[in-house]
C-alpha cells in the first residue's frame, strides 16, 4: 500500500515535469495535430526546445500534406541544429512529395536539394535506413541530367545491406527490377522474404507486375503452409486476389480469417482488408456485399481512398 501511495504522488509530478515538446510528440503520436500545434506554437525561438518544436510542426504540416509549410518549419530546424539526422530526412522527403506532384522543371529544381538532405542524413547517421531507401528512389527515378544513376543506387543498396540482409536484398531487387533484370529482381526478393517474412509484399507485388498470377499464388501457398500462423500471409492471400480478380473463394477465406486476428501496428489494418473483401465482392458483380464491405471499411478509417471509389462505383 505505501508503494501505492508513492506511485500516485510521483505521478501528477513526472507528468508536471515532461516537457512541451514530449507533450506534443505525445498528441502528435495520436494524431491530436490541433492539440500539439497549440504547444509547439507556444515555444519562444532561443528556447532550448525550439528546434525540435518546429521539426514538431514540420512533421505536422507533412502529414496534412501542406509541404510548403513543412519546408518552412524543417529548415527552422535545421537553422537552430543543422547536425539532426531526422531533420534533413524529412526536409528531403517534403521535397520529394513536391516533386512528385511537380511539372519536369520543378522537378529538375528540387532534384538537388531531395539528394543533398537524404547524403546529409547518412552522413550524420550511417544507419539511416529510410534515408538511403530515399536516395535509392532518387537514383532510379531521375533522369541521368537529373542526377539519376543505377550504380550510385547500387550503391545504396550494398550500405543497405552492411546494415540488415533482408532489407539489402529487396533494395537490390527494388534496383534491378528498374533495370528490368527481372531475373536477378526475382531472386533478390525471394531473399528478402527468407530473410524476414514480412517482406512477403516485395516479391507478390512483382509477381503481380509481372503477370505472372499463377507463380504469385503458388509463392503464397507454400509459404502459408510453411507459416501457417502468420497472418500476414493469409492477408496478402486475399490482397492477392482482389487485386487480379483470381481464386476469389481462396481470397475471401483469408481475408475473413484475416478479419479475427488483431493486427499489429505494423499490419494491414481491418479497414484495408475489408477493402479488399469489397473488390472481391464486386468482381463478383455482388454490388450489394461490396457496398457494405466498402461502408465499412471507411467506417473504420474514412480515409480509404479505395474504399471510397469502390463505394462510387457500386453506388451508381
Amino acid at each position: 500500500m505505501k508503494s501505492l501511495t508513492i506511485l500516485i504522488f510521483f505521478i501528477p509530478v513526472l507528468l508536471f515535469a515532461q516537457s512541451p515538446v514530449d507533450q506534443a510528440k505525445s498528441l502528435y503520436d495520436s494524431k491530436k495535430y490541433d492539440e500539439a500545434k497549440k504547444i509547439l506554437f507556444k515555444v519562444p525561438e532561443g528556447n532550448k526546445d525550439y528546434g525540435a518544436a518546429r521539426f514538431y510542426l514540420g512533421r505536422i504540416a507533412f502529414d496534412q500534406k501542406e509541404y510548403d509549410d513543412a519546408t518552412d518549419y524543417f529548415e527552422e530546424a535545421i537553422e537552430v541544429n543543422d547536425k539532426v539526422a531526422e531533420y534533413h530526412y524529412w526536409l528531403g522527403s517534403t521535397f520529394g512529395s513536391i516533386a512528385t506532384n511537380a511539372n519536369v522543371l520543378k522537378q529538375g529544381m528540387m532534384a538537388s536539394k531531395i539528394k543533398d538532405e537524404f547524403e546529409k542524413t547518412v552522413a550524420l547517421d550511417p544507419r539511416h535506413l529510410d534515408a538511403y531507401w530515399g536516395l535509392i528512389q532518387f537514383y532510379t527515378a531521375a533522369p541521368g541530367f537529373m542526377g539519376g544513376s543505377v550504380d550510385k543506387a547500387l550503391e545504396q543498396a550494398a550500405a543497405i545491406r552492411k546494415i540488415n540482409e533482408a532489407d539489402g536484398h529487396r533494395a537490390y531487387g527494388m534496383v534491378y527490377n528498374k533495370q528490368e533484370k527481372f531475373t536477378e529482381a526475382e531472386k533478390e526478393y525471394i531473399l528478402a522474404f527468407k530473410g524476414n517474412s514480412t517482406y512477403i509484399s516485395p516479391i507478390i507485388s512483382f509477381y503481380i507486375g509481372r503477370k505472372e498470377n499463377g507463380k504469385a499464388f503458388t509463392f503464397l501457398e507454400d509459404a502459408i503452409k510453411a507459416q501457417p500462423d502468420n497472418m500476414l500471409l493469409v492477408y496478402q492471400m486475399g490482397r492477392t486476389s482482389a487485386i487480379t480478380g483470381e481464386k476469389l473463394d481462396r481470397g475471401e477465406e483469408s481475408l475473413i480469417k484475416y478479419l479475427t486476428y488483431q493486427p499489429k501496428p505494423t499490419e494491414p489494418a481491418h479497414a484495408g482488408a475489408q477493402m479488399r473483401l469489397g473488390q472481391i465482392s464486386e468482381k463478383r458483380g455482388n454490388k450489394t456485399e461490396a457496398k457494405k464491405r466498402y461502408e465499412a471499411s471507411l467506417k473504420l478509417d474514412p480515409s480509404q481512398k479505395d474504399a471510397k471509389e469502390g463505394l462510387t462505383r457500386v453506388s451508381k
